[in-house]
């Protein structure tokens, strides 16, 4: 279910940890984190789905491995050396905001054939 809906572990999530520490941005950003995991899964079956292919989640780790090349890249230069746990929050958090506008794409372009074929 948290695979077809990824917004309801990012809702679960906030909620919970807002209510035990009281505290939104942290609860904001926890969710974002948890919910990146899903979204992966669901972009992936989608674009596997509307494509007809099995190479969804193999192109989203190729792309996730080429932004952690890019963002390690630009930290090098710009401040002397990598710091990894930056790095990863970076790019796990630019994944949350790719995944989750792919995620609305996909879905309304899965509808859109799914109507279409039906008629």
């Amino acid at each position: 279910m948290f695979s077809i809906l990824p917004f309801v572990p990012f809702l679960l999530v906030y909620f919970v940890h807002y209510r035990w520490m009281n505290n939104k941005n942290t609860a904001l950003l926890l969710a974002m984190d948890v919910t990146t995991a899903f979204l992966i899964l669901s972009v992936s079956a989608l674009f596997n789905n509307i494509f007809n292919t099995g190479f969804g989640f193999y192109l989203i780790l190729l792309l996730l491995l080429i932004a952690v090349g890019l963002v390690g890249g630009a930290q090098n230069r710009i401040k002397g050396g990598v710091d990894l746990k930056r790095m990863g929050r970076a790019v796990w958090r630019m994944t949350f905001v790719l995944m989750s506008t792919s995620y609305i794409l996909f879905a309304i372009i899965g509808l859109i054939r799914y109507i279409f074929k039906s008629m």
